[in-house]
């Protein structure tokens, strides 16, 4: 039996994010890593190096513009989304993007809506939703075993990176405190109706060191999102996060802070990821994988993604941006 053609695909933003997509995309079967972009030349020719293989261009519509090209991933800055985001679903290709969504909730809606009349597959990628550990937490939670979920909280804290690696780019609530909104709406199947956030600064960058969110359903549930990305540098911690979800009849921990790998040596104390990307023989495995290739199997089977809908990313978007203008007004955000 003939083995079925590999689903070309290509990485569009070759930055961190998306040199981890294209060794996730060549560590998965049936997959051909064939085309990067990336519009800063030094980057691209890094790219060439460590993936020969891989064509490279510095415009992404040239990219968009081969039909050889299935798939791509949409690795590039947060605010750029949008416009590359509608360009590749007018193309018909198949989109994975990174999260958050785009840069505004309109953005996001607009994207929503041209998802919905393109012939590609489009899934924006909550990472999260692909972690074992919070697939079985869901699992227990609609089961019952936890009874009435009535708080959560959650905190996702970073050491502080050198210069301004990432809060010049974007605030700890949209970067990370995303994920975790995004998960407590998952568990609960619904989004809040008002939130309060809080920012700290002590730092000059662009966005705060610190933000905080409160997000009520209702008067019937209450979760709380905590992102630090200044913790202490010496952090043993890849990152310290751990979300807790108390019921009526029981409680559970998500705890991703312990990896279960810790490693002392001149540097000091570090643990070391084995969940997200790990390498392992020379692949990437984990749950950057786990996510490309269920995306992969959506397309394979012409099946849409229900992991994560374009409706729901939109939806964190949504909250976190009210988050954000709460701190900004230092008053609660009541959400429609």
């Amino acid at each position: 039996m003939p083995l079925p053609q590999p689903i070309r695909w290509g990485i569009i933003g070759i930055g961190r994010f998306g040199r981890l997509h294209a060794r996730a995309v060549q560590s998965t079967y049936g997959l051909e890593l064939a085309a990067i972009c990336n519009r800063n030349c030094e980057r691209l020719d890094e790219a060439h190096a460590a993936f020969p293989s891989a064509h490279t261009t510095a415009e992404y519509r040239e990219l968009l513009a081969d039909a050889s090209i299935d798939a791509i991933s949409i690795t590039t800055h947060w605010q750029d989304h949008y416009e590359v985001a509608s360009a590749a679903l007018a193309s018909g290709k198949h989109v994975l993007l990174e999260k958050p969504m785009a840069a505004t909730s309109d953005e996001c809606r607009r994207l929503v809506e041209l998802a919905q009349s393109s012939p590609g597959k489009f899934m924006v990628a909550h990472i999260c939703r692909f972690d074992p550990r919070v697939t079985l937490a869901k699992r227990a939670i609609d089961e019952g075993r936890v009874g009435r979920i009535v708080s959560m909280h959650a905190k996702r804290n970073l050491p502080q990176a050198k210069g301004s690696l990432r809060l010049d780019k974007t605030s700890p609530l949209m970067g990370d405190g995303i994920h975790d909104a995004d998960l407590m709406m998952w568990f609960l199947g619904r989004a809040p109706t008002r939130v309060y956030g809080r920012n700290v600064r002590f730092n000059e960058f662009r966005y705060p060191d610190v933000g905080w969110a409160m997000l009520e359903f209702d008067d019937t549930v209450i979760g709380v999102v905590e992102t630090n990305w200044g913790l202490p540098a010496n952090t043993p911690t890849v990152i310290d996060a751990t979300l807790q979800v108390v019921g009526t009849d029981g409680m559970l921990t998500i705890d991703c802070s312990h990896t279960g790998l810790t490693i002392l040596d001149s540097n000091g104390l570090k643990m070391q990821d084995t969940d997200y990307w790990p390498e392992q023989h020379g692949s990437l495995v984990g749950v950057l994988q786990n996510e490309i290739a269920y995306f992969a199997n959506c397309i394979r089977q012409d099946t849409d993604p229900n992991v994560i809908t374009p409706a729901e990313a939109a939806r964190a978007v949504y909250v976190m941006e009210a988050a954000e203008r709460s701190a900004v007004i230092a008053q609660p955000v009541v959400l429609s």
